[in-house]
Parts: C-alpha cells; structure tokens; sequence
C-alpha cells in the first residue's frame, strides 16, 4: 500500500490530529512500517496450520462467586454528600 501525504492528512482528520510537517513524514514511515511487516506475514506458507494457535490453552478461568463483607445501609450512606430518606441523592440528570 502507498502511504500518500493525502492519506496521512486523511488519517489526521479522522483521528481529530494536528501534526506537523515532521510529524506527519515520521507517520508515514511508520504506518509503512507497519504495512510492510503485514505484507511479510501475508507471504508466510500457513498450508496445513490450524486456523487458530494459542501458546497457552486457557478457558473460561472464572473464580468460585462467595459474598464478602458488604457496608450497611447506614455505614454506606454516612459517606455520601447527600442522603434522604434512606437513599443517596445525586444531581439530577435528565430534565
């Protein structure tokens, strides 16, 4: 692929940028970069891999779910800026 001064401009106005000149020529000798090793791995002879690899099998790592200690109403609400009747109150958010 062809990094053009037109796609790195592009690519700065996508991304919400504002490069300078140096900037924008060290962008482009990285995105080449980039695309040049992408085009090395599409050279590969992947004929007869499995189409996904992992050095570690991991699955589904979950951990057993036991109640901890919970605050009490009370000790909860000692804390906030603002309770009434029970409950926090907070800055209302829609009119």
């Amino acid at each position: 692929m062809e990094i053009t001064p037109e796609l790195i401009r592009h690519l700065e106005h996508l991304a919400r940028l504002e490069l300078s000149a140096e900037e924008e020529a060290r962008m482009a000798g990285d995105l080449k970069s980039v695309f040049d090793f992408f085009e090395k791995l599409g050279e590969l002879d992947t004929e007869g891999l499995p189409e996904l690899a992992r050095p570690v099998e991991l699955s589904n790592v979950l951990r057993d779910d036991e109640p901890g200690a919970v605050l009490s109403q009370e000790e909860a609400l000692s804390v906030a800026v603002e309770a009434k009747d029970g409950f926090f109150v907070v800055p209302r958010m829609i009119e």
